[in-house]
């Protein structure tokens, strides 16, 4: 059987291809796909939700082509993309498992299991270019106002609603942040970033304040439930544990519909709304990479933009031939 019937069998004998897949998988990319995730765990020290998308999308490549990695070639890879594209994937989507792939074979190059990087060689498709989604100052301000009441659970929503407009984090960044990274004396906030990158990050007075607040609601539920002292994390849900990402995100989905905001929103449209807004109110660019822990300036571009009226008014009062009216 050549290399392209492996990686491509045919439409017919439906159950032995699947057992054959089963088989093949084991003895073919599997064992080099734990080889790369468990670099990318140590040596890389990517998080969490970076190493499951990695393995996501690998897992899917050893599905479609299940052989050594010496035997595959460009033509197979291209035959991936393409069959994601064929299903109609997003070519976010796309975009993301090309780049697993190319991460992927640069491993295996560099540590001799293939002669050629193929995957350097398969063209990229064009990426849709999406603005992303933030909030009016008004919208934002009454989102954070929205949590009302007494005791912990109403209290923590204003506090982490306050904190991903005051500070910009990305929601792992909320979830794996501790009592020990605050600082209320500077107000300041140490925070953990991808690839595990530690960086200082102010708060402003009206997040502090939802903090301090949420501190003292925090105690006394610790103090009711008996949790123990020992767990350091910052953002408690309702059985003392460590809040999780996806419990932020149904906070900030939560409110949002309470408000009636229309569309999809989650945490990183605070973050957008949070650079969105330095950079209207003047912030050099520069700045707002190191405040959203950006490693590369251009990344920082695309999360912050203005918006059209904001340009076209700062062109009407600028530029010399402008119709002023």
């Amino acid at each position: 059987m050549t290399v392209r019937q492996q990686c491509h069998p045919e439409p017919c004998r439906e159950g032995q291809r699947t057992k054959d897949r089963g088989q093949r998988t084991e003895d073919g990319l599997q064992i080099y796909i734990e080889k790369f995730l468990k670099y990318l765990e140590i040596e890389r020290n990517v998080s969490v939700h970076t190493l499951k998308a990695y393995e996501r999308d690998l897992k899917d490549f050893s599905e479609y082509c299940h052989v050594q990695p010496k035997d595959i070639d460009m033509i197979d890879i291209r035959g991936f993309i393409s069959g994601l594209i064929n299903k109609g994937k997003s070519k976010t989507t796309v975009l993301r498992k090309l780049a697993t792939l190319r991460s992927f074979f640069a491993y295996l190059y560099r540590e001799g299991y293939v002669k050629i990087n193929y995957a350097r060689l398969v063209p990229t498709p064009k990426a849709p270019k999406h603005l992303p989604n933030f909030l009016s100052v008004d919208d934002v301000f009454n989102l954070v106002q929205t949590p009302e009441g007494i005791g912990l659970l109403p209290v923590r929503d204003r506090a982490i609603l306050e904190l991903l407009y005051s500070s910009g984090l990305r929601v792992s960044e909320i979830e794996g942040l501790n009592i020990d990274d605050l600082n209320m004396k500077e107000s300041m906030i140490k925070v953990r970033g991808k690839g595990k990158k530690e960086r200082i990050v102010p708060v402003g007075n009206k997040a502090m304040d939802a903090l301090k607040t949420y501190l003292v609601e925090r105690r006394l539920y610790k103090k009711k439930k008996g949790v123990s002292d020992s767990n350091n994390a910052l953002f408690l849900n309702r059985d003392g544990q460590r809040l999780s990402d996806r419990q932020i995100r149904r906070v900030v989905v939560k409110y949002a519909r309470l408000m009636g905001i229309s569309g999809q929103i989650g945490p990183h449209t605070l973050r957008h709304t949070f650079a969105t807004h330095l950079l209207i109110g003047g912030a050099d660019l520069r700045v707002i990479q190191e405040l959203l822990g950006h490693s590369s300036l251009s990344t920082t571009q695309r999360y912050t933009h203005l918006d059209i009226g904001h340009l076209i008014d700062v062109y009407d009062k600028a530029h010399p031939l402008a119709d002023k009216k």
